[in-house]
């Protein structure tokens, strides 16, 4: 029996629960990033109090430390920090091709360098199972080749054919675990159509509880991700969630839920933020998010959408010296409402760690408000 049950649908938008073994998750979802156990300067319960359901743990980093066998012996990442709802793991796939200084990929798995230390760990669709089992995630990912967005036709089709075998022993190795925790197949084939759809109908013979969109926001064209994401949403079977991964900017997210899909995740909330840059509301959120939709739905480009929807600001330039009006007036986190671009800068510039939180509050709030509002036009 299937965990996600569709509520509405508006077009090829849906709004439907994806249940899980640590709750209910209302979609369309952004899942906020917390590579080593935590969002990057907040705790669980502000994660939480900003509106999250359900977080992304990454496996390649929780592997390297504090390691599988500290996280099985106190329980897993959830546990040690403090967060009681549903938490998604990515494979390790993505940053063993993003984060090694080596890598050797055969039939079997992957050989990659630490970038941490330099020493030489081996994963494959078997041990990134186990390792995701030692987190204690409740939505699991298959082990996947990924390949780069530059790539030939050659490699990305061999990336896709070994996916697809991983995808097998992944699926194994998931049931020999005799968890209660969903498992997602990976769709590969790069900017190919034909290879995309070989994938997706790899995947469903082998059958997983979801379908995610891998290999894409790699290095290729915007315009060859949407053209990709939507050739596939259209494909992908309507009974499961389609998460696509790694994606992305406001106006990315907002067309990937134009045309179906469910779930997403992406660093750029918390990276930009430890930067200073902010995603602050172009007006009133409600307005905004309708207008950029409604802007996807008719098939504008990137840019228009994200005219729609919000203003990205560098906090740290010069012409905020000065600025005391809110950091963003129509973000409802109240340290957005009380302290001034001017104190932000301030704080930025004197290098105190209040700026990174002020920073991540608004910008993970604007993703998670934006998700809400979506959730609402459908």
């Amino acid at each position: 029996m299937s965990n996600f049950e569709i509520v509405k649908t508006n077009g090829a938008v849906r709004q439907a629960v994806l249940s899980t073994q640590s709750g209910a998750i209302q979609t369309p979802v952004f899942m906020p990033i917390a590579t080593a156990g935590s969002i990057k300067t907040m705790t669980a319960e502000e994660v939480k109090a900003v509106g999250a359901q359900i977080i992304l743990g990454n496996t390649y980093h929780l592997l390297l430390r504090p390691g599988p066998e500290l996280l099985q012996e106190v329980g897993g990442i959830k546990k040690l920090m403090r967060w009681e709802g549903p938490m998604l793991t990515d494979s390790g796939g993505y940053q063993v091709f993003s984060l090694s200084k080596i890598n050797k990929t055969d039939e079997d798995g992957v050989t990659f360098q630490s970038h941490i230390d330099g020493r030489s760990i081996r994963i494959t669709p078997e041990s990134s199972l186990a390792v995701q089992h030692a987190i204690g995630s409740d939505i699991r990912m298959q082990f996947d080749d990924v390949a780069a967005g530059v790539s030939t036709r050659e490699r990305y089709e061999d990336a896709m054919l070994r996916s697809l075998r991983w995808a097998e022993r992944s699926k194994t190795a998931h049931r020999n675990l005799q968890t209660e925790s969903q498992l997602f197949g990976i769709i590969q084939g790069g900017t190919h159509e034909d290879l995309r759809d070989q994938s997706l109908d790899g995947l469903i013979k082998i059958g997983f509880d979801g379908y995610a969109i891998g290999g894409l926001s790699v290095g290729e064209s915007r315009m060859d991700t949407f053209r990709i994401a939507k050739h596939i949403a259209e494909r992908m079977p309507a009974d499961r969630p389609r998460y696509f991964m790694g994606g992305g900017m406001p106006e990315e997210i907002v067309y990937y839920v134009s045309v179906g899909i469910d779930m997403f995740d992406c660093v750029l909330p918390t990276r930009n933020a430890r930067h200073g840059q902010l995603f602050t509301w172009a007006g009133d959120p409600a307005t905004c998010v309708r207008e950029a939709l409604t802007r996807a739905q008719e098939g504008a480009a990137d840019t228009r959408i994200a005219e729609a929807l919000y203003r990205k600001i560098q906090i740290t330039n010069e012409g905020f010296t000065a600025d005391l009006s809110p950091i963003d007036p129509w973000n409802d986190t109240p340290t957005s409402q009380l302290y001034t671009k001017a104190y932000l800068r301030h704080l930025f510039k004197a290098s105190e760690y209040l700026a990174l939180r002020l920073a991540t509050l608004q910008n993970v709030r604007f993703y998670i408000r934006m998700m809400e509002e979506l959730r609402r036009l459908v």
